[in-house]
């Protein structure tokens, strides 16, 4: 046996010899909710995404999340909160991102919008620009407008925020886990790998009755 193979193979044997860290590190994988926020899906364990249209690191993880958001268990629910982090033009984009949901024009426009702000770098940030933008994509300026300033909307807006402030979210994109973990990760792939582990420590984490309830 050559000395380059031998010592290929001696290598691969220690490597195979250490074993895999199986759990979850707070302060590596996540941070602790504190204190710990409730869930709008009883049995399901949430996923909440912060994010905002203005945000380009937003835009960069869009269609990574999107793709692994369809991936998911049965027994996990994907839930996303526009914010606006305190900045005027942010809130704008957060109150069409309810608008939109509300018209039934989000999932048509969700991905355009950010590319329209990112890639065309268009300055969508206030109500009159916006308003022209999603008209001339095909939806009802005049039912938009309403919606916008509708009480629904700003309601939706400031439960949003009270959100970001009771998560402690200082930065988007973030995600939350099962109102109790806020994921950390030093890129987007390994974000969502922590994700992937958190959200098993939460199921592990659960009664056996909940456990099993929650993938029926």
């Amino acid at each position: 046996m050559s000395t380059t193979r031998a010592l290929f193979l001696a290598v691969a044997l220690f490597v195979l010899s250490v074993p895999l860290r199986a759990e979850v590190v707070a302060g590596q994988e996540y941070r602790p909710v504190d204190p710990p926020q409730k869930g709008d899906t009883p049995g399901k364990i949430e996923v909440i995404e912060f994010f905002s249209y203005g945000c380009p690191h937003c835009n960069e993880f869009y269609p990574l999340v999107t793709a692994w958001a369809t991936k998911l268990p049965k027994d996990v629910v994907f839930k996303r909160v526009a914010t606006g982090m305190g900045r005027t033009a942010w809130t704008n984009l957060a109150k069409t991102y309810y608008t939109l949901e509300t018209t039934g024009d989000l999932k048509r426009l969700d991905g355009p919008l950010f590319h329209a702000i990112h890639e065309e770098h268009l300055p969508l940030f206030d109500e009159k620009s916006i308003t022209e933008w999603v008209g001339q994509h095909g939806v009802d300026t005049a039912k938009f407008t309403t919606t916008f300033e509708s009480f629904g909307v700003n309601t939706k807006v400031s439960q949003a925020e009270r959100m970001v402030e009771n998560y402690k979210i200082e930065g988007v994109p973030m995600l939350a886990v099962d109102g109790r973990f806020i994921i950390l990760g030093n890129s987007f792939e390994q974000f969502l790998s922590n994700a992937d582990r958190v959200i098993a420590k939460a199921r592990s984490e659960r009664t056996p009755t909940a456990a099993a309830a929650s993938h029926k």
